[in-house]
């Protein structure tokens, strides 16, 4: 339908082939435009469900960066190069902005907007802003995220079980009643029209 008008809208302004070579122009930067909005609207879906997935690895890396000595931001720095995805993209993107002078806070947003990293991004912060022993909680933040990872698989899991009982039984309810129900039923019926 944009696309439609887009061709009408410059037909009638410009008038003749030019409005419709016009339109027909428009029409198709319109298309390709939208189809990039689609196409990042995916890719950040996607990227949720990576981030999720990469979380207690992450965090279990910049654990054991910081307990060999590194700083938070350098552990950040190299973990952030070595995950990739989105959240080794917001490490590294945040590393990179503290080291080049950014305030912590303003640094850390993009990792703090993934799901289930804030809790990560206030400690990286802490960390770089007190210089507070950042390895055990990075450690914790790791095995909570494990253990939030499973508790969501569970759920899912028992979640898809009730959820796939219905059809199993609506396939064997007829079998059931075919098999069990209905030659009681007619045995009944037969045992009281000979006993009349």
């Amino acid at each position: 339908m944009p696309l439609a008008g887009a061709v009408g809208g410059a037909w009638v302004l410009a008038g003749g082939v030019t409005g419709a070579v016009l339109g027909l122009g428009a029409g198709v930067v319109l298309w390709w435009w939208r189809g990039r909005q689609l196409a990042a609207g995916r890719a950040e879906a996607v990227d949720t469900a990576a981030a999720t997935r990469q979380l207690p690895l992450a965090a279990d890396l910049l654990a054991a960066c910081i307990a060999a000595g590194a700083g938070p931001v350098v552990a950040a720095q190299a973990v952030g190069e070595a995950l990739g995805g989105p959240v080794g993209r917001a490490l590294a993107r945040g590393a990179a902005e503290v080291r080049l002078g950014g305030e912590p806070a303003a640094a850390w947003r993009g990792l703090a907007q993934l799901p289930g990293a804030a809790a990560l991004a206030r400690l990286l912060e802490r960390a770089d802003e007190s210089g507070l022993p950042a390895a055990e909680p990075a450690a914790r933040l790791a095995s909570d995220a494990r253990a939030q990872w499973a508790r969501t698989a569970t759920a899912r899991a028992r979640r898809a079980a009730v959820l796939i009982s219905a059809p199993v039984g609506l396939c064997f309810l007829p079998a059931f009643i075919a098999v069990g129900v209905l030659p009681v039923v007619i045995g009944l019926a037969g045992g009281m029209r000979g006993g009349r």
